[in-house]
């Protein structure tokens, strides 16, 4: 079964939830496109969080969920709040959900847990989770180890739940190669940043549209918090002094606020430009409903070719 048909959305997609750039009126906007718009809370406070879901519900009437950051400090608090607004859709990221998935399953939430790595698959499968989005490094924002080639075949093989791929997925080919892989969808982030939707910054638009394969760099290895992002002069000085053993310290006067530049201001100098490696295939700004069209159709053109072809 395809995810569409599991979540009850037009398109087999979930848009990723982008700190500062998943608000009520882009996760709006991608649900009315088709797929399944997310508020990101990264960034956010419980108060914060709860105005955005209630302003999603004016924008929109189809299916719209909550990603859930559990390194933020009021994750408590939000998996409380998310109960209280009636979400019915949740993905979460950075931790384990595992102590809230009791109360979320009671109150009907479906929850699909982003995970880098099988074994945690595994053990949010036996907590509840309804799926598992496995997320290759290829993605931007904050990444594992593990490709999405590698990652997505062995969580299908692992666990009895629809698996959703995730990172270095822009065109047709790579959601059949998704569907070739077990998944039954695929969640989006970097090719939704060239939308005509999306509320980011002209300049980090065009950065996006300029990037070109190997544009995007990982940092914070070092520290353990690994995030991919375009290359620019801030990310040369972090990894520079990364490789000269800056500690935690020394390193967070180069990222503390860089997103928010970047998404905001514009700053593509030293602003934290968020991407995966496909930016490199994003040349042009389109409207949501037409990217999601052009993935689907260009699968569906891509499986056909394989077809006649055997």
């Amino acid at each position: 079964m395809r995810l569409n048909e599991i979540l009850g959305t037009e398109f087999p997609f979930i848009q990723g939830g982008m700190a500062n750039i998943a608000t009520a009126e882009f996760a709006a906007a991608c649900s009315n496109a088709g797929a399944m718009g997310l508020i990101g809370c990264g960034g956010m406070n419980t108060d914060q969080l709860r105005a955005q879901i209630r302003k999603c519900k004016t924008l929109t009437d189809k299916p719209f969920g909550v990603n859930l950051m559990l390194m933020n400090p009021c994750a408590d608090e939000m998996a409380a709040m998310v109960v209280e607004e009636g979400v019915r859709f949740l993905t979460t990221g950075a931790g384990n959900p595992g102590k809230y998935m009791k109360d979320w399953k009671n109150a009907g939430i479906r929850v699909y847990p982003v995970v880098a790595a099988v074994a945690l698959a595994k053990m949010l499968e036996r907590a509840g989770a309804d799926g598992v989005i496995a997320e290759g490094t290829e993605s931007g924002g904050h990444v594992g180890e593990l490709t999405t080639m590698a990652l997505v075949p062995q969580v299908a093989d692992a666990v009895s739940v629809p698996v959703v791929a995730a990172g270095g997925i822009a065109d047709g080919r790579q959601l059949a190669a998704a569907y070739a892989l077990g998944a039954c969808g695929a969640q989006l982030g970097t090719c939704l940043l060239a939308s005509v939707e999306c509320p980011i910054h002209e300049n980090y638009k065009n950065a996006i549209l300029k990037a070109r394969d190997r544009d995007t760099v990982v940092t914070g290895r070092s520290i353990g918090a690994p995030v991919r992002i375009l290359k620019n002069r801030m990310s040369r000085e972090y990894v520079k002094r990364e490789q000269e053993g800056a500690t935690l310290d020394e390193l967070e006067k180069y990222t503390l606020g860089s997103l928010r530049r970047a998404v905001f201001d514009g700053d593509t100098e030293t602003g934290s430009l968020m991407a995966g490696q496909v930016a490199g295939m994003v040349n042009e700004i389109r409207p949501l409903r037409v990217i999601f069209e052009s993935i689907v159709n260009g699968c569906g053109e891509r499986l056909a070719a394989l077809e006649a072809g055997r």
